[in-house]
């Protein structure tokens, strides 16, 4: 067995073996370039796989920010172990525990306190380990030193004939009696976007929005709340992945947040998806108040996380 850093030439032997090993997050060569290798702190030396002659049977690679991202700067003392697998004919021969050491020293030694499983932004593949699709990567991970943290719920809905409630139309017509509007995003508001989500959701917000204006689909993607005063106060996007049933993120300013208008908004943009032909909507992950809120919005949980972390001073 020889263990040695990735190289390009793996690339189709690592997406194989990934189908193989993950079989519930199939991907394609261009999913894994885009969001692996060509990922701006993608570091060949922080990517390893385990050889068995000139077969590929396992495969790791971890991050260490190289260029901030947006508020979150550097995070200099914080690393991520993006995915880790193991042919599983090779399972309980050490290979595992002999990749996740090699990543544990080298994020160390670049000055890593921590580290996190999956949950790496803006390009995860997983927001944590799933214990029901993996639970084999629960044992493997928590007797490696890897605490479990917080759980969090990938959610869905069918749009297929869907109708804004009734309570949610007479709740819209209320709140538009009392000034507030509903609208699809245009350019008009660009500036005014941009600075309402940097000041009350972050960077990651206003990059999301960014990116859809600059490819041109911000007017397909986005709709807004207006308050009395014409200003937004509300927002809600999809497909920020490219895929156009994916959800969110939604949120309303926090001067308006008694309102009830997020509801209001989620099934205005349902209902917009519908429209598109857009039959089926989900998102990724919320917490427990988010699961129990969108459960009563009529969401169902199609999956769980957990994440966890590791200190390695």
């Amino acid at each position: 067995m020889d263990i040695r850093n990735y190289t390009q030439s793996d690339e189709a032997q690592v997406v194989d073996l990934w189908n193989r090993s993950c079989v519930f997050d199939a991907i394609d060569v261009r999913k894994f370039r885009r969001q692996a290798i060509l990922d701006e702190n993608f570091d060949p030396s922080l990517s390893w796989v385990a050889l068995d002659g000139e077969t590929v049977v396992g495969f790791v690679f971890a991050t260490k920010r190289k260029f901030p991202y947006l508020e979150r700067g550097l995070e200099p003392e914080r690393g991520w172990i993006n995915v880790l697998f193991v042919d599983r004919t090779y399972w309980r021969q050490g290979i595992g525990g002999q990749l996740l050491e090699r990543c544990e020293t080298a994020l160390r030694e670049l000055g890593c306190k921590n580290i996190t499983l999956g949950a790496y932004s803006p390009n995860y593949f997983f927001w944590g380990v799933d214990p029901g699709n993996y639970p084999q990567a629960v044992h493997f991970f928590e007797k490696h030193g890897y605490q479990p943290l917080e759980k969090h719920y990938s959610m869905e809905k069918d749009l297929h004939g869907y109708q804004i409630p009734e309570n949610i139309l007479e709740r819209k017509a209320s709140a538009e009696a009392k000034g507030f509007r509903f609208v699809g995003f245009d350019y008009s508001y660009t500036l005014e976007l941009l600075e309402f989500l940097k000041v009350e959701f972050g960077g990651g917000w206003k990059r999301n929005a960014l990116i859809a204006m600059q490819n041109n689909q911000a007017e397909d993607l986005i709709q807004l709340v207006l308050a009395p005063d014409g200003r937004i106060c509300g927002f809600c996007m999809r497909a920020i992945d490219g895929n156009p049933m994916r959800f969110g993120p939604i949120g309303i300013a926090a001067a308006q947040r008694n309102e009830g208008l997020g509801t209001i908004l989620l099934d205005v943009q349902c209902y917009e998806m519908c429209k598109k032909g857009v039959y089926h909507m989900y998102f990724v992950t919320t917490d427990d108040p988010g699961r129990r809120y969108y459960e009563r919005q009529g969401l169902r949980v199609f999956r769980e996380f957990v994440t966890y972390k590791k200190e390695i001073e």
